[in-house]
């Protein structure tokens, strides 16, 4: 099809079909190959994405008399080769560009997410965003395309800016327009707050982990009494006679088939062991709430980075006193039983899991209602199949490392000895990088990649010591540079993934379609 009757198809709402390609020949250079989806019309101009040389840009024709539209946004005016008449305007994917398309296009900006289930896409590349959006097909999960922690822009070295951007082309190349969430993952500082406010973020997990006291669980009874009177807090008085009188003894009923009692050292080793997290997540929220009160926010409470499990008394000691001090939440990630580690399925007791699951999702409807979201929440299966199966609650899922792991396996199958180098390089970061993950590869599990056919290279995608040395090693892959100030291995991976991207997409299409099939029969969200 050449473009005058493209656009003119464009005009008419009678689009080619989903699939169909369309190339555009300009008058000087190579021509750029049109993603047809991301067609849209706006006052006489249409926008579209368009890929040339593996370089993607949003192109701009202006179909009638000039107007403003065109001004707005950094590019170069060009000409195609099959028609003339018209204005065309070839721009780079930059933040100031992306912007612009958020201001014109309501569907391009973050939404708040409500009590829809949901689910997070991490995308530490930038590249990504696209096949998740495909992968939803089928699926009623709300996505959140935006999606880093502070943790992980420092080690890849992005700007939070980045990171929406990437979400925001993804939406405009794929024609999605069902809305999307932008989480500000794992906030520690107000500074943090700041940061991805101006960004424009609408989701705020606050991460209250530095101020869990693990050993709390292991506290002689004695002690406590002392413990809880020497904590200094800012909007919660750690009254032992007030805490005891309202939880210790009594019964709280949940649901028909549930309820909670605890006994004072329960409730004292709650308050030392979460007090801090209470006071902290009270800061955190009335900081985000008193400096930007016409910001829509929405925020989730994670607690899920600490050695001892939360058990369900003690998720409701937290929400309850938060609920108490005016926080509102949309989810909270308790830490769960078992291990929930890096890149890998499960770790315990699916029984058991499912029973616990249960008593934290009826307290998150007795107290909320809110979601309960897992982080860590890549490649769970055997958790998914049982929280589909459950049918209960609202539920947000996190994911951010699978994709790396997919990113990995296209270099893999596309460029072997890329992955070669990087294999290599990882085994020998291994054991510095995991420190601050929870993570349990045996680093002998894992050969050099000289004893390895390329087929072999392949099936270590399913070995889960290796995922977690792949997963881990990440922020040092993407940004170690050689003597010369070049990257290590950054530019060779992603030039690699935007020349094979189609069958990039196609492994993150298979990879998240058999993340979100489970919850298929999920109730709650919409």
């Amino acid at each position: 099809m050449r473009l005058n009757e493209w656009l003119t198809a464009v005009k008419g709402n009678t689009l080619p079909a989903k699939g169909e390609t369309l190339t555009l020949e300009l008058n000087s250079g190579p021509s750029a190959e049109v993603y047809p989806q991301s067609a849209n019309t706006l006052d006489h101009t249409v926008f579209f994405i368009a890929r040339v040389d593996h370089e993607k840009y949003l192109f701009l024709a202006e179909t009638s008399s000039p107007g403003s539209i065109l001004e707005r946004f950094e590019g170069d005016m060009i000409q195609a080769a099959d028609i003339n008449s018209l204005r065309l305007k070839r721009c780079p994917l930059t933040h100031h560009n992306a912007r612009e398309i958020q201001r014109l296009f309501g569907w391009a900006r973050p939404r708040l997410l409500g009590l829809d289930n949901s689910f997070g896409f991490g995308d530490r590349l930038g590249l990504a965003n696209p096949a998740h959006v495909r992968s939803l097909a089928g699926s009623d999960f709300v996505p959140v395309f935006a999606q880093q922690s502070i943790r992980e822009l420092t080690r890849t070295e992005r700007s939070a800016e980045a990171v929406m951007d990437a979400a925001v082309w993804a939406v405009f190349q794929e024609g999605y327009k069902k809305g999307f969430g932008a989480d500000a993952d794992h906030l520690k500082t107000t500074a943090d707050i700041d940061r991805m406010v101006q960004a424009g973020y609408t989701m705020f997990t606050i991460d209250p982990g530095d101020y869990v006291v693990n050993e709390a669980d292991t506290l002689p009874a004695q002690d406590l009494d002392a413990r809880v009177q020497a904590l200094r807090y800012q909007f919660i008085t750690p009254d032992v006679t007030r805490f005891v009188q309202q939880y210790a003894g009594q019964t709280i009923r949940i649901s028909a088939d549930f309820s909670l009692q605890s006994d004072r050292e329960t409730v004292l080793k709650a308050l030392v062991k979460y007090g801090g997290v209470i006071d902290h997540t009270a800061k955190m929220y009335r900081y985000l709430k008193d400096q930007y009160p016409d910001h829509p926010a929405e925020i989730e409470l994670s607690v899920d980075e600490t050695e001892s499990v939360t058990s369900p008394f003690e998720h409701f000691f937290v929400a309850s006193e938060l609920k108490k001090l005016g926080v509102v939440l949309i989810s909270l990630a308790p830490r769960f039983v078992g291990r929930f580690e890096k890149g890998i399925d499960y770790i315990g007791d699916l029984a058991e899991f499912r029973r616990e699951y249960l008593k934290h999702i009826q307290i998150s409807e007795f107290l909320g209602p809110y979601k309960i979201s897992l982080h860590s929440g890549s490649d769970k299966f055997g958790v998914y199949r049982e929280i589909g199966a459950l049918g209960a609650g609202h539920v947000h899922v996190k994911t951010a490392g699978t994709s790396y792991l997919e990113a990995l396996k296209t270099v893999a199958m596309s460029e072997p000895g890329l992955f070669r180098e990087i294999l290599d390089f990882s085994r020998d970061l291994y054991e510095v990088e995991k420190k601050t993950y929870h993570v349990s590869a045996d680093l002998q599990q894992v050969p050099a990649s000289d004893q390895l056919s390329d087929a072999q290279l392949l099936a270590l995608f399913d070995q889960n010591d290796v995922r977690q040395i792949l997963h881990v090693t990440f922020g040092r892959v993407l940004t170690d540079r050689k003597a010369d100030g070049s990257y290590r291995f950054k530019d060779q991976l992603l030039r690699c993934l935007q020349v094979n991207e189609d069958r990039h997409y196609r492994n993150i299409v298979t990879h998240f379609q058999r993340h979100l099939q489970p919850f298929a029969v999920t109730a709650g969200g919409k």
